[in-house]
């Protein structure tokens, strides 16, 4: 059924005479619109077009319009004249705007064209019939174009109200000789055919719902020019560069990566260049690196080279900053808080876990007590170094201060009393034995 409009809004009529207007004043007080605003055809195309004298029709209603293709059945989006009964009419010039913001020449707008009149069951029936003669001469075309050996999709076909022309979409990759085909289905379906060759974007917009946001594609609402899109723009969004994730449903980047490029190129604007040097609070220091959207910047201190976060509002010039110590400003590390404690402890006097252990020379020893004592590592070091001395073929001393013999690693010894290498391995971890109190030897 088709939408009409409200005969009367409140800027038409003064509201203490709006009950005891009739309906013949409520329409002689609405000026009629002079020309519509409509979108037809399968690809969404915008035009506007005159109407005719007493065509009232509201937004959303199915009209006739005579395009430069032929008789089609289109949508009513907008009126361009004030006060002409609707309260989303816009003008012509907000209507070029739009148009000059969105695309400029290649923007889908015609204006070549006349509304016949609003669109009657009949109407509506007959396009249901042109829909379903389109899904077959795609059907065929697919089968002619299989036959023919072509390398073409056939993405989708369309026919006008009237059947006098018909257009199939298709993609490839290459020039088709499509002749042969174009003749057969003009014969079988009478009517004039246009063949015309779409790329993957435009095949999205034909074929495609829901993207992985949940929303409709843009292409599919609302985008009619199909720009594409460079992988700069995914790098200076520090978004991920696995295809399957910043591409669409047309295997290409996704058109969103463009809606936010113009702001992150601002905003990069601001931010200054790695390796200047700047003034901070803190004291000088060179820029280590930025953060677009939070307008941070990492610079590396020159007094004791911390890496601080430093807003861009706050930065100044290194000439004239205070110097180091002067401000008693928080530590704050790149992305991360340091914990002022840790800060404050000198390198050489960190713990083991701290990776600060302080390395000691050739001649200095850690003092043991059990050596003062005369334990079991008395004379032999610590059990890190007796198995050095075991790996390098020096056996360490016992409980005395002796040197244990070493076992020769011949044919002989080995054959002997020695036994296997790794026996003589497992003896040597096992250490000492407890009952006899002496380390252990080589039976």
């Amino acid at each position: 059924m088709s939408i009409f409009q409200l005969p009367v809004f409140e800027e038409d009529a003064d509201p203490s005479r709006r009950d005891a207007m009739t309906l013949e004043e409520q329409l002689a007080a609405t000026e009629p619109c002079k020309t519509l605003v409509v979108k037809f055809g399968r690809m969404d195309m915008i035009g506007e077009y005159e109407s005719r004298e007493g065509i009232r029709a509201g937004c959303g209603s199915k009209l006739v319009v005579r395009t430069h293709r032929g008789v089609e059945l289109s949508t009513l989006l907008t009126t361009t004249c004030p006060n002409a009964g609707c309260a989303t009419s816009v003008s012509r010039q907000e209507i070029r705007d739009y148009i000059d913001s969105s695309g400029g020449r290649d923007y889908p707008f015609y204006e070549r064209g006349r509304i016949l009149r609003i669109a009657t069951p009949e109407d509506l029936r007959r396009f249901t019939e042109r829909e379903g003669d389109a899904n077959r001469m795609a059907a065929k075309c697919k089968e002619l174009a299989k036959f023919y050996v072509l390398d073409m999709t056939i993405v989708a076909a369309e026919l006008t109200l009237e059947g006098e022309r018909g257009v199939i979409y298709y993609h490839s990759e290459q020039r088709i000789d499509f002749r042969e085909l174009a003749q057969e289905i003009a014969a079988e379906f009478r009517t004039k055919l246009d063949m015309r060759q779409v790329g993957s974007r435009d095949e999205a917009k034909l074929v495609a719902d829901y993207e992985k946001c949940g929303q409709h594609c843009c292409c599919k609402t609302f985008l009619k020019v199909l720009k594409p899109v460079s992988m700069r723009a995914a790098k200076q969004q520090k978004a991920t560069l696995d295809p399957i994730k910043i591409s669409g449903r047309c295997g290409r980047l996704m058109c969103c990566l463009r809606y936010e490029d113009s702001t992150y190129r601002d905003l990069k604007a601001n931010l200054p260049h790695r390796k200047t040097r700047v003034g901070t609070m803190e004291g000088p220091g060179i820029v280590m690196g930025g953060q677009i959207l939070t307008q941070l910047v990492e610079v590396q201190l020159e007094a004791d080279s911390r890496h601080i976060a430093v807003p861009v509002e706050e930065l100044m010039d290194p000439n004239d900053c205070p110097a180091p110590g002067e401000h008693s400003v928080s530590d704050r590390r790149f992305g991360e808080a340091i914990d002022e404690s840790e800060e404050r402890i000198p390198q050489k006097e960190k713990s083991k876990d701290g990776g600060g252990r302080k390395r000691r020379g050739r001649g200095e020893h850690k003092p043991d007590s059990t050596k003062a004592q005369g334990g079991p590592d008395a004379g032999g070091g610590s059990k890190k170094k007796r198995r050095r001395r075991r790996r390098k073929g020096k056996g360490p001393g016992d409980g005395n201060g002796g040197d244990q013999p070493q076992v020769q690693s011949t044919q002989e010894g080995e054959s002997g009393s020695g036994g296997s290498k790794k026996k003589r391995r497992r003896r040597r971890r096992r250490g000492p034995k407890k009952e006899g109190g002496s380390p252990a030897s080589p039976e």
